[in-house]
């Protein structure tokens, strides 16, 4: 199979969306680490800040190998477009491919943090009693039962 200089180039608003996405999320992550350090100093029930102070510093973790693999998506696309304009297009169809599994595993690792990101919403409510945890199905029958 060919590809041609617009292949890897098809791949560039969709890495860059992505990459603004992630760094939208670290910005947020940072904006709660500094609210939760106050919060702890604050608080005396520490063990529920603390809970949610190593989620958070876990998913700042993906969050910078998801950005590292963007960006080395990124590169690929740019480096394969380079070989198929110099016409070496074995390397092209390999580069190419690594481009295509970095971006792939950085939407893994996206889907894992997002995964986490609910946990630590379940953390922030844990501390409220009475309230039930409603499983999706159970959320959907109870708006049809209401009306």
């Amino acid at each position: 199979m060919d590809i041609s200089i617009n292949t890897p180039a098809l791949l560039f608003p969709a890495i860059s969306l992505i990459m603004l996405a992630y760094t939208n999320r670290f910005l947020a992550l940072a904006n709660r680490v500094r609210s939760l350090h106050d919060k702890f100093e604050q608080t005396e029930n520490k063990a529920i800040v603390h809970g949610q102070i190593k989620n958070l510093r876990f998913r700042i973790k993906l969050i910078k190998q998801m950005q590292a693999l963007g960006v080395m998506a990124f590169l690929s696309c740019i480096i394969c477009m380079y070989f198929i304009y110099i016409e070496w297009m074995m390397m092209s169809h390999w580069v190419f491919a690594f481009s295509l599994l970095s971006f792939s595993a950085s939407l893994a690792i996206s889907f894992w943090e997002i995964q986490l990101s609910t946990r630590a919403l379940e953390l922030e409510l844990s501390d409220m009693e009475g309230l039930e945890d409603p499983t999706v199905l159970e959320y959907i029958k109870s708006k049809f039962e209401k009306d």
